[in-house]
């Protein structure tokens, strides 16, 4: 088996130029499985990870999966918002451990703005620690900043900022009420990662003159002054809720639906995350099914190639089969040619993955939100790889049983 192994190898070798295209045909289609492989395993771990240690998400009667998409995600933007009264009731239920209310619909240089309570920092990720630098938000103007935000923007600790109204690219801005960063957070790659976070009582101050999503004319209030009047929130877009005892979720989520000061909804963010990926599951499989084809497609060229080159490699087969050398071992020299093929195509695929990974990895996480980590291969992408190799063993088989058929007399006398 070694000297059949060795001939295989010299004989691909003198081939080398034909077949290198072959294997880096058979390379890219490793690099595809594996790249959209892994950005679908590492997007729902990231999900995931974003609801993490939250219980319910409270809000307005809408969609569950727009609910989590604009709470959590920061994506479109709430259909109503919720009183400040079912918040505080909301937190007396003999069920719940913790209430971590949020206000959005500001931004900052096209981030989003998020207005919420100290109790996000102590809650939201399992109560993960969440700040890198400085502290949480205490002062009326105080904000807090994700990781890609301060490097993408530069900022660090005491820098001053102003928030714009609205999230477009031409909205106002509040230019009066300048906030300073006293905190950083670190990095979690999740949507945490590009937003800016104020006090409730700092988004109310903002607002103070503005009605009907304007400027009141004429009115305007000095920062200075805005502690006069009284901050407390009269609505939110959502809550994040945590449960004392996780049994009692579907008890708690009935006491919301059937809240009779006004509509509400909770959904559980794990069921929500479910029903999002039905929704963008067929574009996974749509982009797994392009690589398999492209797979396939390299494979097929490896069969052509190795077709192609018996004609002129008759009298090299007969040779052997004149010198002993079975039929077998004539099919099994071109199966090992095919699997050696195979093997360095999907070796240099898998290398080219875990560099392109390595690259792209913090150019994805800082434009995108998408951490890609260099790991080992996950139990999906080994079934990749395998099928792959299985494949390419296959379909080398082609040829050599057209080789297995060639008969010596043939071979030694070809037809012209």
């Amino acid at each position: 088996m070694t000297a059949l192994l060795s001939i295989a190898w010299k004989s691909a070798w003198n081939r080398r130029f034909t077949l290198a295209l072959t294997v880096f045909s058979i390379a890219l289609a490793t690099l595809l499985l594996l790249g959209v492989e892994r950005i679908r395993t590492e997007l729902r771990e990231n999900f995931a990870s974003a609801v993490s240690g939250t219980d319910l998400i409270v809000g307005a009667r809408t969609g569950s999966t727009q609910l989590l998409l604009y709470s959590v995600f920061h994506i479109g933007s709430a259909t109503n918002n919720i009183g400040w009264k079912s918040v505080q009731a909301l937190e007396q239920h003999p069920g719940v451990a913790w209430v971590v209310p949020l206000s959005l619909g500001d931004s900052h240089r096209g981030f989003p703005v998020v207005a919420t309570t100290r109790a996000y920092f102590a809650h939201v990720r399992r109560g993960e620690q969440l700040l890198d630098e400085g502290q949480p938000f205490s002062g009326l103007f105080d904000a807090v900043i994700g990781a890609d935000v301060a490097e993408q923007l530069g900022y660090r600790i005491d820098q001053k900022i102003t928030l714009a109204h609205g999230t477009g690219e031409l909205t106002p801005e509040h230019a009066d009420k300048p906030f300073t960063v006293v905190g950083i957070l670190k990095r979690t790659g999740t949507p945490i990662d590009r937003t800016v976070h104020i006090g409730l009582e700092a988004m109310e101050a903002i607002h103070l003159e503005w009605a009907g999503g304007a400027p009141m004319p004429g009115l305007k209030i000095p920062a200075e002054q805005v502690r006069k009047f009284d901050l407390r929130p009269k609505n939110v877009t959502a809550a994040l809720v945590g449960l004392k005892n996780r049994a009692a979720v579907f008890a708690v989520q009935r006491w919301v639906q059937t809240y009779p000061e006004e509509p509400l909804m909770a959904i559980l963010p794990g069921v929500a995350l479910d029903e999002l990926w039905q929704v963008i599951g067929v574009g996974e499989k749509a982009l797994l099914a392009l690589s398999g084809l492209v797979g396939i497609v390299s494979l097929a060229g490896l069969v052509s190639v190795v077709m192609a080159g018996l004609n002129e490699r008759r009298r090299e087969l007969a040779v052997l089969r004149a010198v002993g050398a079975g039929a077998r071992h004539v099919l099994a020299l071109l199966a090992l040619e095919g699997a050696i093929v195979t093997v360095l195509g999907v070796a240099l695929g898998t290398l080219l993955a875990a560099l392109g990974i390595a690259a792209l990895g913090p150019w994805l996480q800082a434009h995108y939100g998408l951490a890609l980590r260099l790991a080992a291969p996950t139990l999906n992408e080994g079934l990749l790889l395998a099928a792959l190799l299985a494949a390419g063993w296959l379909a080398s088989l082609l040829p050599g049983v057209r080789a297995y058929r060639l008969s010596l007399a043939d071979g030694l006398s070809p037809r012209i």
